[in-house]
Order: structure tokens, then C-alpha cells, then sequence
């Protein structure tokens, strides 16, 4: 994504269109329009032919960019999991690893960043039906590794609303849900970390829509990017008007929902229920 940005803006600044780029690599417009969306595989040759197009000369600009091309080819850790997952998931894992800011709301089930390893094995097996033990073992070992990254050195911040509802559908046994509601007590205390309850109590909200995410990058090049997961795919949206209706959506979430100190009570009143 990043390199495309980059080579989107290369071929704007001097006024080249998509369908005369596409030609210049033997190419349709479509194809360029792919590969600034980030949404498939560089050849260095293509790059090379971009760039002279563009009128990048500078050797150690050229030599960057190329670097950048070399880097986006190679398959991140979640690819050996590619296996076990729907098809369009692993660029999810890859974006989210990238994120700087991840804000989401959740109705059906805890969010996946969040979830315990016994909540998780509850929610694969549910949504895995037939699926070998050893498919959902390897789902929730992707699901725990994707955790890695919010506690790390460059953990992004990660503002959540979950819905009650999310806490009060039962996944696994009593204690399962014991010990995810705890868990969920104890990560909202971490410093990156804002979680957010919206109770049954309030009625309806701007989360009307479903669950959804916004995945922020550290790169200025790079537009937000809104998650929409379906039965049978995934939409990505980046366009600047459909990004901003879904962060109205959150921002009104989050200010018609209990505080996270508010929030941590309603949880503990929920642990003292179950």
C-alpha cells in the first residue's frame, strides 16, 4: 500500500494517466489501478519502467522505491496459517499488522485482539463446523499470534466498543466466560488500550450497520482503510467519504457509551452475574 501510494503520486505529479502508465508496462489501467491500492504482487521490472515513466532519475531514489518493491513481495508470518483461512483474510492480518491506530466495534463476539485462548477455540469451533481439530488449533494459534502485536514495542492504540450483547452471548462453558470477561478487565487497563461498553440500556445507536474497523497507518501516503467482514468475503473501503461516515458512526458509539472506568464497572457487574 505504501509503495502504491507512492507510485499513485508519482504519476500524478506529472500528469499521467492510469490507462497511459498501464501501456508503459504492457498493462491495463485496472492493473495500475491494483497496484496503487496495494492489492497485488510488484515486479521490479514494472516499477523500473514506472519510475523512468515518472522521470524519477535520482539513482538513490530509484534504489528506495525498488527496496520498497522488494519488501512488499515478501509473505508475512501469517501466510503459513493461509490454510485455515477465508481467502480474503490474510490482507486483513497484514493491514492490521501495519496499523498505528485500530478503532472497531464489535456486536456478535469479543473482538479477536482481545479474546482469551479458550474463548477463541469456542469461537472457531462454532464458526469452523466439520473442521479438523487440528484447522481450529491452527486458527487459534493465528488468532493468539495477532495478539503479540498489541502489547509489543510498536503496539498500536486500540479503541473498542463492544456491545453488551457481545458479552452476554455465550461462547464455551461458564468459566470460558468468566475468564474472558476478566481478561477483558485486565487488557482495558493497558495504556494503549480504550475499551468501550455500549449497553443494552441505551437503546438504538449509530452502530446499526454491524461491526466494523478502521485500521490507521503511521505513513502520511496512506488513506484509512475500513474493514467489512461478509458470510462469503471482505470489503476494504479507502475512499475518504466512506471512511468518514463509518468514523461519525464511531465517534457517536463512543460518546453515547459508558467511559472506560464506567465501562470497567459494567464488566465487573457482568463477572459478579455469571
Amino acid at each position: 500500500m505504501l509503495l502504491g501510494s507512492q507510485l499513485r503520486r508519482l504519476r500524478e505529479a506529472r500528469g499521467i494517466t492510469r490507462e497511459a502508465a498501464g501501456y508503459s508496462i504492457r498493462a491495463s489501467e485496472s492493473k495500475i489501478s491494483r497496484m496503487e491500492l496495494g492489492r497485488v504482487s510488484f515486479k521490479t521490472r514494472d516499477v523500473e519502467d514506472l519510475l523512468t515513466l515518472y522521470g524519477i532519475t535520482d539513482e538513490a531514489e530509484r534504489t528506495s522505491l525498488l527496496s520498497l518493491a522488494r519488501e512488499a513481495n515478501v509473505a508475512g508470518w501469517w501466510h503459513s496459517y493461509s490454510d485455515v483461512l477465508p481467502s480474503w483474510f490474510p490482507t486483513y492480518v497484514g493491514l492490521e499488522g501495519a496499523a498505528s491506530l485500530i478503532r472497531a466495534y464489535e456486536v456478535q463476539f469479543v473482538h479477536g485482539l482481545l479474546q482469551t485462548e479458550a474463548y477463541a477455540r469456542a469461537v472457531v469451533r462454532r464458526g469452523m463446523k466439520g473442521a479438523s481439530p487440528a484447522d481450529i488449533e491452527k486458527r487459534v494459534a493465528l488468532r493468539l499470534e495477532r495478539q503479540k502485536y498489541l502489547v509489543s514495542e510498536s503496539a498500536p492504540e486500540f479503541h473498542i466498543v463492544l456491545d453488551e450483547a457481545a458479552l452476554r452471548r455465550p461462547y464455551g462453558d461458564r468459566e470460558v466466560m468468566r475468564g474472558q470477561l476478566q481478561h477483558l478487565i485486565e487488557v482495558s487497563e493497558r495504556p494503549n488500550v480504550r475499551l468501550q461498553i455500549m449497553p443494552f440500556s441505551f437503546g438504538g445507536h449509530s452502530g446499526e450497520s454491524g461491526a466494523f474497523t478502521i485500521l490507521s497507518f503511521p505513513e502520511s501516503d496512506l488513506s484509512d482503510v475500513v474493514y467489512l467482514e461478509q458470510l462469503t468475503s471482505a470489503l476494504y473501503l479507502d475512499k475518504a467519504e466512506d471512511v468518514a461516515q463509518y468514523e461519525k458512526a464511531l465517534k457517536e458509539l463512543q460518546q453515547d457509551s459508558p467511559g472506560p472506568d464506567e465501562s470497567r464497572d459494567l464488566l465487573r457487574g457482568l463477572l459478579q452475574l455469571s
